[in-house]
């Protein structure tokens, strides 16, 4: 590793980022799974086996561990764990606590969300995350995942992006086909509820296990006023983003999920412009982001709420590009840190190609897998990373700092 650069401080950790749906496979109990396969679906491709993680965690984690990589953030699957209202599935908590238990045995912090976007189908079908028992069901659930976090986590998060959650949930309910989803605002109650619902998990979680540290993640969309917007854009953040940091101000750390920008002008968001330098997902190409994301929420939840990053990344074929635009986003989260951002972890999305909620077209990858064969591959994107987080430093020049 070159000379110069920036030191990431002493445990600061650095790894990959996974969900449960779109890695494990044959989530058939799941709301997602139901919305992919029901009639009419606008969801052009089922996650089917997806990358078959469910039972190739072993070998998941041993290619984490022999790129270099100190963490790994994944997610237990609700519908899993308690495929019937009530009923808690002993042999599921079981799997997941031996994830967990891999995990440390190979050196890797396991970082663990509850819930990264799918719900047992009987929780959407009592009204989800809008119904008056929502906290409830959520707390109880919380607690029945406490004792396999206890003691073997450090950090947990309750919900993934709550902010998109209530997005998607709003454009189900409401949306047609021709809903323009950067200006769809989220109906207040889902909002409220799923607030409510990880406040009542946190407290559940940390009455549980003294040690855990609990937290969600939000997506940050970087709003960037036009000239004279500025009062535009605070408008349209709100309840899009800073109301869910808003709410983290009491928890033990936040997780920011960036990947580009969101210009707003007065009347609004504004489209990527036709000549902007797009990825495969179509988002424009903009490193800068990540910096910026851990600025703002650095200044909405303020000082004493510590920042993982828990998502970051690309979907590229594009290798080189890959690296490219890590590397710039770690330079800006490097001069974050010494503006005095206190971020203890950068977690890349995604540790695998995996399945992109309709599609395993966008690869985001570190590691590339044969959907036939499951057969996992690292990229040099993966080397690359995994020798930054053996030596905490992020080198000088191309694809490190500028």
């Amino acid at each position: 590793m070159p000379t110069g650069g920036f030191v990431f401080p002493e445990g600061f950790l650095i790894g990959a980022s996974t969900s449960a749906h779109q890695i494990e496979g044959n989530n058939v109990n799941s709301d997602w799974w139901a919305f992919e396969h029901r009639p009419g679906s606008p969801v052009r491709e089922p996650s089917g086996d997806a990358v078959d993680g469910y039972h190739r965690w072993r070998q998941d984690l041993d290619l984490l561990r022999d790129l270099g990589f100190t963490a790994y953030r994944f997610s237990v699957e609700w519908a899993r764990i308690e495929p019937q209202p009530g009923h808690v599935s002993r042999a599921a908590l079981e799997h997941y606590r031996r994830v967990i238990e891999g995990a440390r045995e190979r050196g890797i912090e396991p970082v663990v969300t509850l819930h990264h976007f799918t719900s047992p189908r009987w929780f959407t079908g009592f009204g989800g995350w809008a119904a008056p028992q929502a906290t409830e069901r959520f707390a109880a659930y919380a607690a029945a995942v406490a004792p396999i976090l206890d003691g073997a986590v450090r950090y947990a998060a309750t919900v993934n992006e709550p902010n998109m959650v209530a997005l998607m949930h709003t454009l189900i309910r409401k949306g047609g086909a021709d809903t323009d989803f950067a200006r769809l605002e989220p109906d207040d109650d889902l909002s409220a509820g799923l607030i409510g619902a990880h406040h009542a998990a946190r407290e559940v979680l940390r009455a549980a296990c003294p040690d855990l540290r609990v937290g969600w993640t939000v997506a940050n969309q970087v709003y960037q006023p036009e000239p004279g917007a500025e009062d535009a854009c605070r408008a349209h953040a709100w309840p899009r983003e800073d109301r869910f940091l808003e709410a983290a101000r009491g928890d033990d750390w936040i997780g920011v999920q960036s990947y580009t920008r969101t210009r707003v002008a007065a009347d609004g968001p504004l489209p990527v412009p036709e000549e902007a330098d797009k990825t495969l997902t179509g988002w424009e190409y903009y490193p800068a982001a990540l910096g910026q994301a851990v600025r703002h929420t650095a200044g909405v939840v303020g000082p004493d709420v510590p920042i993982l990053v828990t998502e970051n990344g690309i979907a590229t074929d594009d290798d080189d590009r890959r690296i490219a635009y890590t590397g710039a986003a770690l330079a800006g989260l490097a001069d974050a840190m010494r503006e005095g951002a206190d971020v203890r972890a950068y977690l890349h999305w995604s540790a695998l190609d995996n399945y992109e909620w309709g599609s395993y077209r966008p690869t985001f990858g570190l590691v590339a897998v044969d959907r036939t064969t499951f057969a996992r591959t690292p990229k040099p994107s993966a080397r690359w990373l995994g020798a930054i987080a053996r030596d905490r430093r992020l080198p000088a020049g191309p694809g490190g700092e500028e």
